[in-house]
């Protein structure tokens, strides 16, 4: 049967969630023909061995041959010289028989070669259909490392704490803590899988926030990301206090300031072209090209709205308190609209009680066939 086998890949492919960026994160699992398991694993961190490697050599460590065996996979082996040599290679001086994927890989460096290679040496090679439950699990594991293979920009995920009037913070600006410790614990998980947190200077000035992982263990940090118009940033902000990149966009020319913020480890890039706001799509362009797969969005109610109106957001997790602020700070500064057709659909993916907020995840009608 071939489900049981890939629905233990796609849990070791989860075991990868926090590791792999900027790699997909991918199980392997080689069975006997009879059904039992000879070697098991999921990818390492980047530069490490892969799934189907980590499986092989599961198997090497229990004296198992790999002889006619079967593989099970949550994307297709690769066949391509990156960090790491081709998956595929792997697979076939390994002996495999049949290889069963949930997906093709996306990458234009694999894209369906790693199984050309593989039938060419004779071996069986099994893809799921794309609306299988398996594949599409595997696939949202992996939305992020999709979106940057076909669209070349990362998934963005907004992240937003309200109150259930939709409120962010007072009209003093007070907001900590409208949801409690364990939304904002969940909120850092969410922070940990992705690839960068984007916020912006305004959120900066009032917070001068960290923007790193701390309540849930990781083994990497997110780089951070700002959009910073006029480079206001301060050498001394807390931004800095992780070990991470941090990557800092800009449209206005300070020397100075970008000797300043470039000896502290920033990267800044500064835009062109006299236009005082920073333009978010070509950010999210250069975010493709430094292998951000994830971005997650913690940031004000102006660069939500602005990010928004752009047309750039693909999903929001929103953590809904049981608490009713009346006037305050919004979600997101845009519109005003003049009619309800040019609302922003959603669909909402999944709803979730954390401690004694709701978490809602809703997803942009359409952000995803791509």
């Amino acid at each position: 049967m071939v489900s049981p086998f890939l629905s233990v890949a796609c849990d070791l492919a989860n075991k990868s969630l926090l590791l792999t960026s900027p790699n997909p994160r991918v199980g392997c699992v080689i069975t006997r023909p009879d059904g039992q398991i000879l070697g098991q694993g999921h990818t390492q961190q980047a530069g490490g061995p892969h799934a189907e490697v980590m499986a092989l050599r599961d198997a090497a460590a229990q004296g198992h041959s790999i002889q006619g065996a079967t593989a099970y996979v949550t994307l297709e082996p690769c066949a391509h010289q990156g960090r790491t040599g081709p998956c595929c290679d792997a697979l076939i001086a390994a002996g495999i028989k049949t290889l069963v994927a949930t997906n093709t890989d996306p990458n234009p460096l694999v894209a369906g070669q790693g199984f050309a290679r593989m039938r060419a040496a004779g071996i069986d090679v099994v893809v799921l259909p794309p609306d299988d439950p398996l594949a599409i699990q595997s696939r949202e594991l992996n939305i992020g490392f999709f979106s940057r293979m076909v669209r070349k920009t990362p998934w963005v995920r907004m992240k937003i704490a309200a109150s259930l009037d939709g409120k962010t913070a007072l009209t003093n600006g007070a907001s900590q803590w409208i949801t409690s410790p364990e939304a904002r614990a969940d909120g850092h998980a969410w922070r940990a899988r992705a690839c960068a947190v984007l916020t912006g200077m305004g959120t900066v000035r009032a917070d001068n926030p960290r923007l790193d992982v701390r309540l849930v263990d990781t083994p990497r940090q997110p780089a951070v990301a700002l959009v910073d118009s006029r480079l206001e940033l301060s050498p001394d902000a807390h931004l800095f206090v992780a070990s991470r990149p941090l990557y800092i966009w800009a449209t206005g020319q300070n020397d100075h300031k970008l000797s300043e913020l470039e000896a502290r480890g920033a990267r800044v890039f500064q835009q062109s072209g006299g236009h005082s706001q920073v333009d978010l799509a070509a950010m999210l362009q250069d975010m493709g090209r430094l292998e951000i797969n994830e971005l997650h969005v913690e940031a004000g109610h102006r660069l939500n709205g602005a990010l928004m109106e752009a047309g750039l957001v693909d999903e929001f997790l929103i953590y809904l308190a049981p608490k009713l602020l009346g006037q305050g700070r919004d979600m997101a500064s845009f519109g005003p609209l003049t009619e309800l057709s040019q609302a922003l659909p959603l669909v909402f993916q999944s709803t979730q009680m954390v401690g004694p907020d709701l978490r809602v995840l809703a997803r942009v009608q359409g952000r995803d066939q791509f």
